[in-house]
């Protein structure tokens, strides 16, 4: 209905503008409009009480009438709660990997860090975190991404990434199973502004400090 009415009319049914200002001409039209709008009947609508019931009980028929193959891909796009629930004993065990958690950034006098150049330096990560899934290095010399610089293990509880990394000071943090961001206790670290501790890593030329 709206769409043949003059805007100086819609304006005056949006309550913007009073009948009074419209021109003679248009008062007829808007006042047929109003007749046909106060005629609209604006009461709620009230469904039966067995109306729910009535439909989930004809949706469950129709979805019993489906095929396997339907009803396996409408499991799988159906949307559903997920609850996590952290177990004492698993805060413990991620606990107890971030206290032996250690990364070897410095050479020892009998094996030195490979100097890939004047300005960068080949640096071990190590991380022991017995029952591990996956583990990950972040930092500011990857962004901070914990999916790009993934640790490999032999045993399940020893991981290990040798990075190459240029002159200048590091910070860092292990990514556990893709949640736990964990320090190394065994460097120094400072607050990251978001409540964590991040390590700190320093690289001097061709060797780690």
């Amino acid at each position: 209905m709206s769409d043949g009415l003059d805007p100086q009319v819609k304006r005056v049914l949006d309550g913007e503008a009073e009948f009074t200002t419209l021109p003679p001409p248009l008062r007829a039209q808007a006042a047929a409009a109003r007749r046909v709008l106060d005629a609209v009947d604006r009461a709620p609508v009230q469904l039966s009480a067995g109306f729910e019931a009535r439909v989930m009980a004809a949706v469950r028929d129709r979805a019993a009438r489906r095929g396997p193959v339907r009803r396996a891909v409408a499991w799988l796009v159906a949307p559903r709660e997920v609850r996590l629930v952290v177990r004492p004993w698993v805060t413990g065990a991620l606990a107890a990997a971030a206290a032996v958690a250690i990364v070897v950034a410095w050479p020892a006098p009998d094996a030195p860090l490979a100097a890939v150049g004047s300005d960068s330096v080949a640096v071990r990560f190590v991380l022991h975190a017995p029952g591990a899934r996956a583990v990950t290095v972040a930092g500011t010399f990857n962004q901070w991404d914990a999916t790009v610089t993934p640790l490999v293990t032999s045993d399940g509880d020893l991981w290990v990434a040798t990075l190459v990394l240029p002159r200048g000071e590091h910070q860092y943090a292990f990514v556990v199973d893709g949640a736990e961001w964990v320090p190394d206790p065994a460097a120094p670290t400072v607050d990251d502004g978001f409540g964590r501790r991040n390590s700190v890593l320093a690289v001097n030329g061709g060797r780690a400090l």
